[in-house]
Parts: C-alpha cells; sequence; structure tokens
C-alpha cells in the first residue's frame, strides 16, 4: 500500500500533504508554503520542486505519483492551463513541465474538483451519502466553481471544464465578468458580486458575513442583498440539478457558510428545476480547508491498491 501525496496550488501559498493511510483522512506529514507567484511561473515550478524535496526529506518517502489541484485547468487537448485566476500558469504545460523538472508523474484537477473528490472519499459525503454515485461539489466564495466526481472519480470533460458552472449565463445584471462574458453565475453570487450590490444600495462595504447578520437584524437592503443570493443560487443550480441530476451536492466556500443557503436557497432550487419535488440532499461540508490538498492526494487513489471504503 503506498502513501498517497498531493499538492493544493494556490496564488499565495502552495500546501503538500503525505496520507500513509488512504482509508483514513489523517496526514502523516502537512508542509505549507508561499507560491510567490508574482516572481514569475519558473519562480512557481521551483517553489514546487522544494515543497516536495521537503516532503522527502521529512518524511523519508520518495513518491511514485503526486495529485496537484491547481486555479484553473490544464486543457486536455493543448496540454496547457486555462482559466486560471493565477495568471502566470495560464498557456503554459504545467503538468509537463513539473515532470520534467521533479521525475514524476504528476495527476492534475481544478481545485473544485478536488474538493469534491476529497468530501466524496472523506468527507461529508462518505459520512452521510455513501453509496453515492454522482456528487456536484459546489464553491462560492471569491469566485464560483464547481465540480463532478463519478463513482469516486473526477469527470473533467471533453475539454476539461466539467463543472464549471460558474460561467454560465445567470442575469444581465451581474455585469461584465473578468471572462469576457456578461451575467455569469460569479457575477451574481459571489461574495465580492454580493458586497458590490450591498454597496449599490447603501453607499456602505461591508463583509459579506457582516451583510449576512445584519439582513438577520433585519435591514431591508441586507435582506435584498441576501435574497438575490437564494433566488439566483436556486436558479443557476437547477440548471446543474435538469442535466447532472446528482445523488448530492454539497457547498463550499465562504458563501456555503450562510445557512440560509440550505433553506430559502434550496426553496429557490425547487421553484426551478423540472421536477415536482425536491429530493437531491444540498449539504454543507466536512473538511474545511483540508478538502484542496486532501482531494490532491486522491487523484492518485487510481494508481493505488488500497481505496478508502464506502
Amino acid at each position: 500500500m503506498e502513501a498517497l501525496w498531493g499538492i493544493d496550488l494556490g496564488g499565495t501559498k502552495v500546501e503538500g500533504v503525505i496520507m500513509a493511510d488512504p482509508a483514513r483522512a489523517e496526514p502523516l506529514l502537512r508542509i505549507r508554503l508561499d507560491t510567490e507567484s508574482r516572481l514569475g511561473y519558473d519562480h512557481v515550478i521551483g517553489r514546487i520542486k522544494e515543497l516536495v524535496q521537503k516532503m522527502m526529506e521529512e518524511s523519508g518517502l520518495k513518491p511514485q505519483r503526486i495529485g496537484i489541484g491547481t486555479p484553473g485547468e490544464l486543457d486536455p487537448i493543448l496540454g496547457v492551463m486555462k482559466n486560471a485566476n493565477s495568471v502566470v500558469l495560464n498557456g503554459k504545460p504545467l503538468k509537463a513541465d513539473l515532470e520534467q523538472a521533479l521525475g514524476i508523474p504528476f495527476e492534475m484537477a481544478n481545485d473544485a474538483n478536488c474538493f469534491a473528490l476529497a468530501e466524496v472519499h472523506w468527507g461529508a459525503i462518505a459520512r452521510q451519502f455513501p453509496k453515492a454515485r454522482v456528487v456536484f461539489g459546489v464553491i462560492a466564495g471569491t469566485g464560483v466553481g464547481g465540480g463532478i466526481v463519478i463513482d469516486g472519480k473526477v469527470w473533467n470533460g471533453k475539454h476539461g471544464i466539467g463543472g464549471e458552472w460558474g460561467h454560465n449565463f445567470l442575469d444581465g445584471s451581474g455585469g461584465r465578468c473578468y471572462c469576457g462574458k456578461v451575467g455569469c453565475v460569479e457575477t451574481v453570487i459571489a461574495g465580492p458580486a454580493l458586497e458590490k450590490y450591498y454597496t449599490g444600495l447603501t453607499g456602505r462595504s461591508p463583509r459579506l458575513k457582516e451583510i449576512a447578520n445584519l439582513a438577520s437584524s433585519g435591514e431591508p437592503e441586507a435582506k435584498a442583498t441576501m435574497d438575490r443570493l437564494y433566488h439566483f443560487f436556486g436558479k443557476a443550480l437547477s440548471v446543474i440539478t435538469n442535466i447532472l441530476d446528482p445523488d448530492v451536492i454539497v457547498v463550499g466556500g465562504g458563501v456555503g457558510n450562510i445557512p440560509g443557503l440550505y433553506t430559502e436557497g434550496l426553496a429557490s432550487l425547487k421553484q426551478f428545476i423540472f421536477n415536482n419535488t425536491l429530493d437531491v440532499p444540498v449539504i454543507a461540508p466536512l473538511l474545511g480547508d483540508s478538502a484542496g490538498v486532501f482531494g490532491a492526494a486522491a487523484l492518485t487513489l487510481k494508481h493505488n491498491s488500497a481505496a478508502p471504503n464506502h
């Protein structure tokens, strides 16, 4: 039985984990370094190499394969990164360059897929719905992303964009998105989009958590902002539910911490789906900020003789 190695690559930090027992979410080793992506792509490659070397030194182990979660996708046809908010990665053959620099095979998926995969193998899905075959993982925070896991494996799709619901059209009132389109899901229900909406109503600029608290206290503008979230969360998720019809939906990210999503947000979803009842469970995650790096490690499970019990 091999240990699982995973790396979570973000714009500000790169984190590595070694999991000695694939059946348990208990890391043998966990190390974090600053990514320092402002210093360029080659520097990021060097930081990942430095991280892996530190992991080998501290554990006395050597990986046969490493899973890595990234803030974007690897284009399966061109072999280069795209859609990464860490823009130094875009257009670069990250997987090939890492394999050349370290001499180790890599498995790669975006961070939303890694989140969903971790919750399936060790988190909320494993605990509550171990027989679920099709899972949709939502990331709703600074941006909006998603991941699809089918029978315990990531579904990337033909273009590598499987699950990217954040850039479906939702409503023109969201305005122009960084991707160049108008009215994307991300422009309406991401944290900064909701904060911008509230600022437009009041001239004040609190964070979303404070807006949610103000709504609970009855402030009309805050309530309008949260109602906007609940209405459009359900409307956007209805498209996923109609097409994919998953067994479970798990919601991560800062927006996912808002309790009203699981009541009023679900009422909106029930209103918009093409069905007379809403039976799909929509649940909160369990793994917190461990999900990304654990999910990266889980990318290598298909090459490991031991997998988690479901």
